[in-house]
């Protein structure tokens, strides 16, 4: 991806710009107005300790000191009025020049965030504070540019893969398939033996299928809620229930522990495909003939949740990895377990478009899924 496009899909920072504009004029208008009031004090001062030396000193006549105070005195109002607006008149425009010169430096820093490099951005010492945010926004958009280029970067070799593997389980479908047409005598069993394995491989040409959908959808379309009330507790029971057939190729067992009738506000469909890429995620990596276990507890308006399975530790590193969109686990293309990378990417983005949260953890050999909801959003 190019730094351009990188830059077009980047976040402009238009609020925290906002925030500079009017900090920056706040900085600026408080000390034109001291400036101000100090030069009016000044002016003033001066004025008074001239008449009051003009009063206390016998000043000969000819003098001119005494004539040009005395000349002052006489045009008093007139000589405060030229000389406050003359020095309001520079003021302004010193303030002014200064302003512009920080709006320069200013525009200079923000075209310097879009620009590739990592050199932190400076400015003058007036404006250290916006230095200060301005190089926390070209850090953050810097990470998000790898973030999104890595996630790029995973999505292309994912659609490659995809494509590529596509084709096995096609040649097997279509081989088992012709040896049934052509072979006219085979035994039942070995009848039996085609058409399971030309089974199997459909199956799997089908998950293939669906996980392009999942990329698609996921790039092209953001997720909307539609928000009914529903029972929490059936709905876990019942995603539970469907995968008896899963769970029984691996010996597997899967209780629910959760309240009756506990109700919640949320988008059944949605919510029910979080569970399901739980569970799925759960039965893909535990250890055969083993429990997985779901629990649901109520604290207040909150429902928390757990899917905890016995299997091998999750690495740190990919622990913390594990919700980024198109990052898979298993990295064997081979691998039935071994999806898009986008089950548990959209599980967190569901739980959160519904006010939750989600996380990971695994330890001792028991990973664990959690999930907190508001009942009633």
């Amino acid at each position: 991806m190019s730094d351009s496009a990188n830059t077009a899909g980047a976040p402009r920072p238009a609020a925290p710009m906002r925030r500079f504009r009017r900090s920056l004029t706040r900085r600026v208008l408080t000390r034109f107005i001291v400036a101000i009031v100090l030069y009016t004090i000044v002016v003033f001062v001066g004025l008074f300790v001239s008449v009051l030396v003009c009063a206390a000193i016998n000043w000969d006549y000819m003098n001119p000191v005494y004539r040009l105070l005395q000349w002052i005195s006489s045009y008093l109002p007139l000589v405060v009025i030229v000389v406050l607006a003359a020095g309001y008149v520079v003021l302004f425009l010193h303030y002014w020049a200064r302003t512009l010169s920080y709006l320069e430096d200013i525009v200079s820093a923000t075209e310097q965030i879009y620009r590739s490099g990592d050199d932190p951005i400076s400015l003058p010492d007036d404006l250290h504070e916006v230095e200060v945010q301005m190089n926390r926004i070209k850090t953050d958009m810097l990470a998000s540019r790898l973030a999104a280029q890595e996630a790029d970067k995973r999505k292309n070799d994912l659609v490659v893969y995809l494509a590529h593997d596509l084709k096995t389980p096609l040649t097997s479908v279509i081989g088992y398939l012709t040896l049934l047409r052509d072979e006219r005598d085979i035994s039942p069993e070995l009848r039996e033996h085609y058409l399971s394995v030309a089974l199997d491989k459909a199956e799997r040409l089908e998950d293939l299928i669906n996980e392009f959908f999942d990329i698609t959808r996921f790039s092209l379309t953001s997720l909307t809620l539609e928000l009914k009330t529903v029972s929490l507790s059936r709905m876990l029971e019942q995603t539970a229930d469907e995968f008896a057939p899963l769970l029984a190729e691996k010996g597997l067992a899967c209780r629910v522990l959760a309240p009756p009738d506990v109700s919640i506000t949320c988008d059944p469909d949605k919510l029910e495909r979080v569970f399901d890429n739980l569970l799925r995620n759960a039965i893909n990596y535990s250890y055969e003939d083993t429990d997985i276990t779901v629990t649901l507890a109520v604290d207040g308006d909150t429902a928390h949740l757990s899917f905890t399975n016995e299997g091998d530790d999750i690495p740190r590193h990919k622990l913390e990895r594990i919700f980024e969109q198109f990052y898979r686990l298993d990295s064997s293309r081979g691998s039935r377990t071994g999806g898009a990378g986008l089950g548990l990417a959209i599980a967190k983005e569901i739980v959160e478009l519904h006010g939750g949260s989600i996380s990971a953890e695994s330890a001792d050999g028991r990973i664990t899924f959690r999930v907190s909801l508001p009942l009633h959003p």
